[in-house]
């Protein structure tokens, strides 16, 4: 995410159209009972949600779950009046990878994924099938709820689990607040398993899900108001798990930023049901689109991705625009009164894909998905795809190259957003102002004396400050990408730009830690000296 003036900042990302009727699993499918506002408590055990949102009308738009004891396309349903069209290399699960650069875990999740968005801006319905192996023994399985973390809760967003199964057995969760607002839903759901997971048994969890979406929020879930889109990231409860670790649990912060940890999943289809006549953006391939023949008047766009650590999609009467930028296709939609075209936000991200991969390499993605809309603050990045404010990008010139940064930080490589936030948000800071021009003025950057030498504290140490907002951006980003800086210039820019390269081929499709990146630059004893004195990693 890259710090805007929030009140410059109009906009947001992907969007989803308007949702009444859910992504319901189809008659034998999922037999749990729908969990009710009572049987779903807080961490004090009080009974939550507290919006009413308005019932489904009408039969489900889709269904991606595979049934009790069903293994995931077999037993899975969408309705199509014919096969989807074939997509640009949808034959191939796994895109070539540039020599050097780790493959994916092979042992990954698999994700399946709907979202009903029609005819209302408020409701979004959706089910999700997770097929998952851990690598140690469980006796639960643990998502999050993201859109019930406060910033995005006080914008009147809401995620709540509506039934589950585990392995064809039907499972009530508990779920817990974990920093949600009192009285909302917690962003803490564990699912019950009838029997402990073994290490290395593979287990089916079936969930279906409504949100509740919030008007002109300024953040990564929301709807406009003024032209009806929907912008929907992490959107759904994600699988909390750390291969090596286990469970994410920690709180969410109360603090304007991402603070995501997941391990990447391959996202064998990503179904969004949606009103005929409006765009749909999303997350990895777009892999064709039908009319439904179970909703009249509404279309099924199919996306699918070998390998993401998240889902965002935009639903909208967009102006659209796709581009091939070496190898990448750019997909570009904006509102159509918007305060730039389609054709400039294409202009910008294709010069910051070029700029940005002479430094760090390949391009992660074959496809990079960019929504422009009103509502959401600066810009907020997902993994082959971006939300941004309804702006000018060329007013803005560090919004762009920061944004697509995060492809490489926290997309390739991911972190623990909460835990250690210069990972990513320093190090897009620095590719940013590398590739901008702005360097020279960035490694001069002094720090507030609060934050000063504290590169490295976590998203609630920053919280707990007076002005966090603020004082995060100048302790971690600014004051990162200075650190950044000097430490190329300590070590040589040559071999800087080598060994960073050298810790996103070696840290590729996995959750990397300061001592990651430590490791990659042990050569350089100067670099490393500097990146202590700043306290980003331990001395």
């Amino acid at each position: 995410m890259r710090p805007v003036a929030r009140t410059v900042v109009l906009a947001v990302v992907l969007t989803v159209m308007a949702g009444l009727g859910a992504c319901t699993p189809s008659a034998g499918d999922l037999t749990a009972p729908t969990a009710r506002p009572g049987d779903t408590p807080t961490a004090g055990g009080e009974a939550v949600p507290p919006h009413s949102p308005p019932p489904p009308r009408g039969p489900s738009g889709c269904a991606v779950t595979g049934g009790p004891g069903g293994g995931g396309d077999a037993g899975s349903k969408v309705s199509y009046v014919q096969p989807l069209t074939a997509a640009r290399g949808l034959g191939r699960d796994t895109a070539p990878r540039p020599d050097g650069r780790a493959a994916p875990w092979k042992d990954r999740p698999t994700v399946s994924l709907c979202f009903d968005v029609r005819s209302d801006p408020r409701v979004v319905r959706g089910s999700e099938q997770v097929t998952f192996t851990p690598d140690r023994r469980t006796c639960e399985i643990v998502f999050r709820a993201w859109p019930n973390k406060p910033e995005t809760a006080r914008a009147g967003n809401q995620l709540e689990v509506t039934s589950a199964a585990v392995d064809g057995r039907r499972q009530i969760p508990k779920v817990e607040a974990a920093g949600a607002p009192p009285g909302w839903p917690g962003t803490l759901v564990k699912v019950p398993v009838s029997r402990c997971v073994a290490a290395g048994r593979t287990v089916q969890v079936d969930l279906t899900f409504t949100l509740t979406v919030g008007a002109n929020t300024p953040e990564r879930v929301g709807y406009s108001s003024r032209d009806g889109s929907v912008w929907l990231g992490t959107a759904y409860p994600l699988l909390a798990w750390q291969r090596g670790k286990g469970w994410v649990t920690d709180p969410a912060v109360d603090l304007f930023g991402e603070t995501v940890t997941s391990e990447e999943f391959r996202l064998r289809r990503l179904d969004v049901v949606a009103p005929a006549g409006e765009q749909v953006l999303g997350t990895g391939q777009a892999a064709g689109s039908m009319p439904s023949t179970k909703v009249r008047g509404s279309v099924v766009h199919r996306f699918r991705a070998d390998s993401v650590r998240d889902v965002s999609l935009t639903v909208g009467r967009l102006r659209t625009v796709s581009r091939d930028v070496d190898g990448v296709r750019v997909h570009v939609g904006v509102p159509e009164d918007s305060v730039a075209s389609a054709g400039e936000w294409a202009d910008s991200t294709a010069a910051a894909i070029r700029a940005l991969s002479s430094y760090l390499g390949p391009f992660p993605y074959r496809d990079l998905w960019v929504t422009v809309a009103d509502g959401v603050g600066s810009g907020i990045e997902f993994p082959g795809a971006i939300q941004f404010s309804d702006v000018s990008p060329t007013r803005f010139p560090a919004l762009v190259p920061h944004e697509v940064a995060h492809m490489w930080f926290y997309g390739l490589v991911g972190n623990d957003q909460a835990r250690d936030p210069w990972l990513d948000e320093a190090l897009a800071e620095y590719a940013e102002t590398l590739v901008d021009g702005t360097a020279a003025r960035s490694i001069r950057f002094q720090a507030p004396a609060r934050v000063r030498d504290r590169v490295g504290e976590s998203m609630a140490w920053y919280a707990s400050l007076r002005n966090p907002a603020d004082l995060y951006a100048a302790g971690v980003y600014r004051q990162g990408g200075a650190m950044l800086h000097r430490a190329r210039k300590a070590a040589g820019p040559a071999t800087f730009d080598r060994l960073l390269r050298g810790y996103l081929n070696a840290n590729a499709h996995r959750i990397a830690t300061p001592r990651d990146f430590a490791r990659a630059f042990a050569s350089r004893p100067k670099a490393i000296a500097i990146l202590r004195e700043y306290g980003a990693i331990p001395r």
